[in-house]
């Protein structure tokens, strides 16, 4: 029994000894493409403050998810701050000009800013982005039919 037991322990320590210790990591120490999606689930529960804290947390001034996700959350967040989602809905295009989110967002922030032609250059990008058929022209160009609809009035989506 004495020898069963002495092969096996001989045989944990050589597998614990070929792995690494794990260790618990903070949110901090994670890549920023998980912390990208832990601020979209707070995005998705509308947790607008939790969401750009988290952001701000991964800063990546330098990515246009990053920066679209941030102006995304400022318009959206229960007093909008639409001056700073403009500014990061235009760094996200200043890096990636087809960007269809930040194209979209920022249509729906022009509206809210009853800025109907910079909306529809929006729309404009986004019909050659996307070859005339994507999720994201189809949203920005029911909001501006909502928009015009509504006596030129932003109706936020339902």
């Amino acid at each position: 029994m004495t020898k069963t037991f002495s092969l096996a322990a001989c045989v944990l320590l050589a597998m614990l000894a070929m792995h690494p210790p794990v260790h618990a990591l903070d949110s901090a120490s994670l890549p920023s493409s998980i912390r990208l999606a832990n601020a979209r689930a707070m995005i998705e529960a509308r947790d607008w403050k939790g969401a750009i804290a988290e952001l701000q947390g991964v800063n990546a001034p330098g990515d246009a998810d990053w920066n679209n996700l941030m102006g995304f959350s400022h318009r959206k967040a229960k007093t909008p701050d639409y001056a700073a989602a403009e500014r990061f809905y235009d760094t996200a295009l200043r890096i990636e000009p087809s960007h269809r989110g930040a194209l979209s967002y920022s249509g729906e922030l022009y509206l809210a800013l009853d800025n109907l032609p910079k909306a529809e250059q929006r729309l404009t990008t986004l019909k050659l982005v996307c070859n005339n058929a994507c999720f994201e022209l189809d949203r920005l160009s029911q909001a501006i039919d909502r928009y015009k609809a509504a006596g030129n009035k932003y109706v936020p989506e339902p």
